[in-house]
């Protein structure tokens, strides 16, 4: 489940990167300050958390 766990920091990492530049805490790109991305941000973010949970569960149920 290495690969979902991966996916999931990733995805999660990106969603936190667009929420903080659509929210214009992080500045210099054209998505500073852009309501759009402050809305697909977190929900990026989410998605992210979910599959790391799908991941950490899964690999606690498969047997060694």
């Amino acid at each position: 489940m290495w690969p979902l766990l991966v996916v999931g920091v990733i995805v999660g990492i990106v969603g936190l990167v667009w929420m903080l530049q659509g929210l214009n805490v992080l500045g210099g790109s054209a998505m500073s300050g852009s309501t759009i991305w402050a809305i697909v941000g977190p929900i990026v973010l989410a998605v992210g958390v979910v599959l790391i949970i799908v991941a950490v569960v899964l690999s606690r149920r498969r047997p060694r």
